[in-house]
Protein backbone atom coordinates (compact mmCIF):
# COMPACT_ATOMS: atom_id res chain seq x y z
CA UNK A 1 0.00 0.00 0.00
CA UNK A 2 2.93 1.99 -0.59
CA UNK A 3 3.93 3.68 -4.01
CA UNK A 4 7.48 3.09 -5.41
CA UNK A 5 9.53 6.50 -5.00
CA UNK A 6 8.95 9.23 -7.54
CA UNK A 7 9.57 12.26 -8.47
CA UNK A 8 7.12 15.32 -8.53
CA UNK A 9 6.35 18.29 -10.58
CA UNK A 10 3.77 21.15 -9.86
CA UNK A 11 3.68 22.39 -13.35
CA UNK A 12 2.27 26.16 -13.77
CA UNK A 13 1.36 25.90 -17.84
CA UNK A 14 0.29 23.32 -20.06
CA UNK A 15 3.67 23.58 -21.88
CA UNK A 16 5.99 22.81 -18.70
CA UNK A 17 3.46 19.72 -17.84
CA UNK A 18 4.17 18.76 -21.78
CA UNK A 19 7.98 19.47 -21.31
CA UNK A 20 8.38 17.11 -18.51
CA UNK A 21 6.22 14.42 -19.50
CA UNK A 22 8.46 14.08 -22.65
CA UNK A 23 11.52 14.19 -20.39
CA UNK A 24 10.02 11.33 -18.67
CA UNK A 25 10.51 9.07 -21.50
CA UNK A 26 7.52 7.46 -21.15
CA UNK A 27 8.06 6.89 -17.56
CA UNK A 28 5.62 9.79 -15.95
CA UNK A 29 2.01 10.28 -14.91
CA UNK A 30 -0.65 12.86 -15.25
CA UNK A 31 -2.47 14.00 -11.93
CA UNK A 32 -5.69 15.85 -11.37
CA UNK A 33 -7.68 14.18 -9.09
CA UNK A 34 -6.22 10.97 -8.88
CA UNK A 35 -8.74 9.01 -8.05
CA UNK A 36 -7.86 6.32 -10.24
CA UNK A 37 -4.25 6.94 -10.07
CA UNK A 38 -2.98 6.88 -7.14
CA UNK A 39 -4.89 3.33 -6.04
CA UNK A 40 -2.75 2.04 -8.79
CA UNK A 41 0.32 3.78 -7.69
CA UNK A 42 0.24 2.97 -4.43
CA UNK A 43 -0.43 -0.93 -4.86
CA UNK A 44 2.75 -0.65 -6.98
CA UNK A 45 0.25 -1.70 -10.72
CA UNK A 46 1.60 1.69 -12.07
CA UNK A 47 5.53 2.94 -10.94
CA UNK A 48 5.97 5.96 -12.22
CA UNK A 49 9.52 7.88 -12.51
CA UNK A 50 8.12 11.14 -11.82
CA UNK A 51 4.42 12.73 -11.34
CA UNK A 52 2.97 15.77 -12.87
CA UNK A 53 0.38 17.56 -10.96
CA UNK A 54 -1.76 19.76 -13.85
CA UNK A 55 -3.99 21.30 -10.98
CA UNK A 56 -2.24 24.82 -10.84
CA UNK A 57 -2.61 25.27 -14.54
CA UNK A 58 -4.92 28.31 -14.98
CA UNK A 59 -8.32 27.77 -17.12
CA UNK A 60 -8.38 23.90 -17.27
CA UNK A 61 -11.07 24.19 -14.29
CA UNK A 62 -13.59 25.44 -16.55
CA UNK A 63 -16.44 24.46 -18.79
CA UNK A 64 -17.20 26.74 -21.64
CA UNK A 65 -19.68 26.51 -24.21
CA UNK A 66 -19.10 28.36 -27.61
CA UNK A 67 -22.89 28.13 -28.89
CA UNK A 68 -22.56 24.41 -30.07
CA UNK A 69 -20.17 22.45 -28.38
CA UNK A 70 -19.45 22.34 -24.58
CA UNK A 71 -15.36 21.99 -23.38
CA UNK A 72 -14.73 20.63 -20.35
CA UNK A 73 -10.97 21.09 -18.91
CA UNK A 74 -8.96 18.46 -17.52
CA UNK A 75 -9.04 19.20 -13.69
CA UNK A 76 -12.89 19.87 -14.08
CA UNK A 77 -14.36 17.88 -10.95
CA UNK A 78 -17.09 14.96 -11.26
CA UNK A 79 -19.20 17.72 -8.80
CA UNK A 80 -18.79 20.65 -10.55
CA UNK A 81 -19.92 18.82 -13.77
CA UNK A 82 -22.88 17.22 -12.04
CA UNK A 83 -23.86 20.80 -11.01
CA UNK A 84 -22.95 22.80 -13.79
CA UNK A 85 -25.71 24.87 -15.28
CA UNK A 86 -24.34 24.68 -18.98
CA UNK A 87 -24.36 20.97 -18.62
CA UNK A 88 -27.89 20.83 -17.46
CA UNK A 89 -28.76 23.04 -20.41
CA UNK A 90 -26.90 21.54 -23.46
CA UNK A 91 -26.21 17.63 -22.50
CA UNK A 92 -28.82 17.00 -19.95
CA UNK A 93 -28.08 13.25 -20.35
CA UNK A 94 -24.44 13.70 -19.48
CA UNK A 95 -25.72 15.51 -16.46
CA UNK A 96 -28.09 12.68 -15.38
CA UNK A 97 -25.45 10.14 -15.90
CA UNK A 98 -23.17 12.18 -13.35
CA UNK A 99 -24.94 11.23 -10.03
CA UNK A 100 -24.43 7.85 -10.73
CA UNK A 101 -20.48 8.44 -10.43
CA UNK A 102 -19.09 6.88 -7.34
CA UNK A 103 -19.38 8.41 -4.05
CA UNK A 104 -19.41 12.00 -2.81
CA UNK A 105 -15.53 12.04 -1.39
CA UNK A 106 -14.99 10.96 -5.32
CA UNK A 107 -16.75 12.90 -7.39
CA UNK A 108 -15.45 15.61 -5.40
CA UNK A 109 -11.61 14.82 -6.17
CA UNK A 110 -12.33 13.11 -9.70
CA UNK A 111 -12.17 14.47 -12.90
CA UNK A 112 -14.58 14.29 -16.34
CA UNK A 113 -11.15 14.47 -18.58
CA UNK A 114 -9.07 12.01 -15.97
CA UNK A 115 -11.92 9.17 -16.25
CA UNK A 116 -12.27 9.38 -20.23
CA UNK A 117 -8.45 9.13 -20.18
CA UNK A 118 -8.59 5.79 -17.70
CA UNK A 119 -10.58 4.56 -20.28
CA UNK A 120 -12.74 2.24 -17.90
CA UNK A 121 -15.46 0.21 -19.84
CA UNK A 122 -18.02 0.53 -16.62
CA UNK A 123 -17.48 4.40 -16.05
CA UNK A 124 -20.23 6.90 -17.09
CA UNK A 125 -17.54 9.82 -18.45
CA UNK A 126 -16.16 7.39 -21.44
CA UNK A 127 -19.65 6.13 -22.17
CA UNK A 128 -20.57 9.47 -22.44
CA UNK A 129 -17.82 11.03 -24.39
CA UNK A 130 -18.11 7.54 -26.61
CA UNK A 131 -22.03 7.91 -27.52
CA UNK A 132 -22.13 11.52 -28.03
CA UNK A 133 -19.04 11.40 -30.37
CA UNK A 134 -17.24 13.89 -28.18
CA UNK A 135 -13.53 15.08 -29.22
CA UNK A 136 -10.89 14.36 -26.65
CA UNK A 137 -7.96 17.13 -26.78
CA UNK A 138 -4.22 15.94 -26.44
CA UNK A 139 -1.44 18.01 -26.14
CA UNK A 140 2.45 17.47 -26.36
CA UNK A 141 5.46 19.43 -26.96
CA UNK A 142 4.75 19.17 -30.64
CA UNK A 143 1.16 20.75 -30.33
CA UNK A 144 -2.28 20.20 -30.23
CA UNK A 145 -3.95 17.11 -31.34
CA UNK A 146 -7.61 15.91 -31.85
CA UNK A 147 -9.02 13.10 -31.41
CA UNK A 148 -12.76 11.52 -31.52
CA UNK A 149 -13.59 9.51 -29.11
CA UNK A 150 -14.60 6.34 -32.00
CA UNK A 151 -10.88 6.24 -31.97
CA UNK A 152 -9.63 7.01 -28.45
CA UNK A 153 -10.69 3.99 -26.70
CA UNK A 154 -8.89 1.47 -27.99
CA UNK A 155 -9.26 -1.25 -24.79
CA UNK A 156 -10.18 -1.73 -21.46
CA UNK A 157 -8.16 1.12 -19.64
CA UNK A 158 -6.30 2.01 -22.88
CA UNK A 159 -6.34 4.85 -24.83
CA UNK A 160 -4.71 6.64 -28.32
CA UNK A 161 -2.59 8.82 -26.21
CA UNK A 162 1.31 8.67 -27.11
CA UNK A 163 3.33 8.63 -23.86
CA UNK A 164 4.05 11.98 -24.15
CA UNK A 165 0.29 13.26 -24.62
CA UNK A 166 -2.15 14.75 -21.74
CA UNK A 167 -6.00 15.44 -22.15
CA UNK A 168 -6.52 19.34 -21.79
CA UNK A 169 -9.83 18.88 -22.29
CA UNK A 170 -13.26 16.79 -23.70
CA UNK A 171 -15.54 18.55 -26.36
CA UNK A 172 -18.81 17.55 -26.94
CA UNK A 173 -21.66 18.98 -28.92
CA UNK A 174 -24.46 20.53 -27.42
CA UNK A 175 -28.14 18.29 -28.06
CA UNK A 176 -30.21 20.10 -29.96
CA UNK A 177 -33.33 21.63 -27.27
CA UNK A 178 -35.80 19.02 -29.15
CA UNK A 179 -33.68 16.30 -28.32
CA UNK A 180 -34.66 13.98 -24.98
CA UNK A 181 -32.76 11.37 -23.70
CA UNK A 182 -32.98 8.33 -21.20
CA UNK A 183 -30.29 6.61 -19.32
CA UNK A 184 -30.76 3.98 -17.11
CA UNK A 185 -27.65 2.01 -15.75
CA UNK A 186 -27.74 -0.54 -12.86
CA UNK A 187 -24.73 -1.58 -9.83
CA UNK A 188 -24.97 -3.78 -7.05
CA UNK A 189 -25.23 -0.87 -4.60
CA UNK A 190 -24.87 2.98 -5.33
CA UNK A 191 -22.02 4.27 -6.83
CA UNK A 192 -20.16 0.84 -7.77
CA UNK A 193 -19.08 -0.24 -11.23
CA UNK A 194 -21.71 -0.65 -13.65
CA UNK A 195 -23.03 -4.35 -14.40
CA UNK A 196 -24.95 -2.83 -17.15
CA UNK A 197 -25.73 0.49 -18.71
CA UNK A 198 -28.30 2.23 -21.95
CA UNK A 199 -28.20 5.35 -22.75
CA UNK A 200 -30.39 7.05 -25.57
CA UNK A 201 -31.03 10.34 -26.97
CA UNK A 202 -33.58 10.95 -29.67
CA UNK A 203 -36.46 13.18 -31.41
CA UNK A 204 -40.00 12.52 -32.09
CA UNK A 205 -40.94 13.58 -35.53
CA UNK A 206 -44.35 12.90 -37.20
CA UNK A 207 -44.92 10.66 -34.44
CA UNK A 208 -41.52 8.37 -35.20
CA UNK A 209 -38.50 8.37 -33.22
CA UNK A 210 -35.56 10.32 -35.07
CA UNK A 211 -32.07 10.92 -34.83
CA UNK A 212 -31.76 7.76 -32.46
CA UNK A 213 -28.25 7.24 -30.75
CA UNK A 214 -27.41 4.75 -28.50
CA UNK A 215 -24.61 3.71 -26.54
CA UNK A 216 -23.85 1.13 -23.49
CA UNK A 217 -20.86 0.52 -20.93
CA UNK A 218 -20.26 -2.35 -18.71
CA UNK A 219 -21.40 -5.04 -21.63
CA UNK A 220 -17.53 -5.09 -23.49
CA UNK A 221 -13.98 -3.47 -23.53
CA UNK A 222 -14.89 -0.17 -24.57
CA UNK A 223 -17.87 1.81 -24.12
CA UNK A 224 -20.02 1.03 -27.11
CA UNK A 225 -21.88 3.14 -29.68
CA UNK A 226 -24.74 0.46 -30.94
CA UNK A 227 -25.63 1.81 -34.72
CA UNK A 228 -27.53 -1.22 -35.04
CA UNK A 229 -30.12 -1.03 -32.66
CA UNK A 230 -30.12 2.73 -33.72
CA UNK A 231 -31.16 1.45 -37.20
CA UNK A 232 -33.93 -1.02 -35.19
CA UNK A 233 -35.63 2.04 -33.51
CA UNK A 234 -34.69 4.47 -35.96
CA UNK A 235 -38.72 5.87 -37.85
CA UNK A 236 -40.57 3.52 -35.11
CA UNK A 237 -42.85 4.71 -32.43
CA UNK A 238 -41.72 2.72 -30.06
CA UNK A 239 -43.93 -0.05 -29.55
CA UNK A 240 -43.31 -3.19 -27.01
CA UNK A 241 -42.58 -5.11 -30.20
CA UNK A 242 -39.84 -2.50 -31.06
CA UNK A 243 -38.48 -2.72 -28.03
CA UNK A 244 -38.82 -6.70 -27.50
CA UNK A 245 -36.95 -6.66 -30.87
CA UNK A 246 -33.80 -4.07 -29.42
CA UNK A 247 -33.91 -6.41 -26.49
CA UNK A 248 -33.68 -9.85 -28.52
CA UNK A 249 -30.90 -7.97 -30.84
CA UNK A 250 -28.88 -6.80 -27.70
CA UNK A 251 -28.85 -10.65 -26.46
CA UNK A 252 -26.92 -11.61 -29.99
CA UNK A 253 -24.89 -8.80 -30.80
CA UNK A 254 -23.16 -8.38 -26.92
CA UNK A 255 -20.21 -10.09 -25.92
CA UNK A 256 -20.00 -9.25 -22.18
CA UNK A 257 -17.47 -10.48 -19.54
CA UNK A 258 -17.96 -12.88 -16.62
CA UNK A 259 -16.69 -11.66 -13.19
CA UNK A 260 -17.55 -12.15 -9.54
CA UNK A 261 -20.51 -9.75 -9.60
CA UNK A 262 -22.65 -10.59 -12.43
CA UNK A 263 -22.15 -13.49 -15.45
CA UNK A 264 -22.28 -12.66 -18.86
CA UNK A 265 -25.71 -14.43 -19.53
CA UNK A 266 -26.90 -11.63 -16.89
CA UNK A 267 -25.42 -9.05 -18.17
CA UNK A 268 -27.19 -9.44 -21.52
CA UNK A 269 -30.54 -9.85 -19.94
CA UNK A 270 -29.87 -7.06 -17.62
CA UNK A 271 -29.33 -5.27 -21.18
CA UNK A 272 -32.20 -5.50 -22.56
CA UNK A 273 -34.14 -4.66 -19.62
CA UNK A 274 -32.19 -1.13 -19.11
CA UNK A 275 -32.71 -0.99 -22.63
CA UNK A 276 -36.68 -1.06 -22.48
CA UNK A 277 -36.40 1.13 -19.37
CA UNK A 278 -34.57 3.82 -21.08
CA UNK A 279 -35.99 4.05 -24.53
CA UNK A 280 -39.40 4.50 -22.86
CA UNK A 281 -37.89 7.12 -20.87
CA UNK A 282 -36.74 9.07 -23.70
CA UNK A 283 -40.14 8.82 -25.83
CA UNK A 284 -42.10 10.12 -22.59
CA UNK A 285 -39.93 12.76 -22.07
CA UNK A 286 -40.28 13.31 -26.08
CA UNK A 287 -43.89 13.33 -25.63
CA UNK A 288 -43.98 15.75 -22.84
CA UNK A 289 -41.73 18.02 -24.60
CA UNK A 290 -44.73 18.45 -27.18
CA UNK A 291 -47.40 19.54 -25.11
CA UNK A 292 -48.29 22.65 -24.43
Amino acid sequence: MKPAQFDYIAAATIEEAAAALAASGGDGKIIAGGQSLMPMINFRLVKPSVLIDINRIAGLDRIGFDGTRLRIGATVRHHTTATDALVAKHLPVVHDAMHHVAHMTVRNRGTFCGSVAHADPATEMPLMTRFLDGTIIAYSVRGERRIPAAEFFVGSLVNALEEDELVIAVEIDAMPPETSWGFEEFARRHGDFALACFATTLRVENGVAAGVRIGMMGVGETPLRLREIEDIVEGTDLSDAVLDTVADRLADILTPNSDIHASADYRRHLSGVLAKRALRAAWSRAQNRKRP
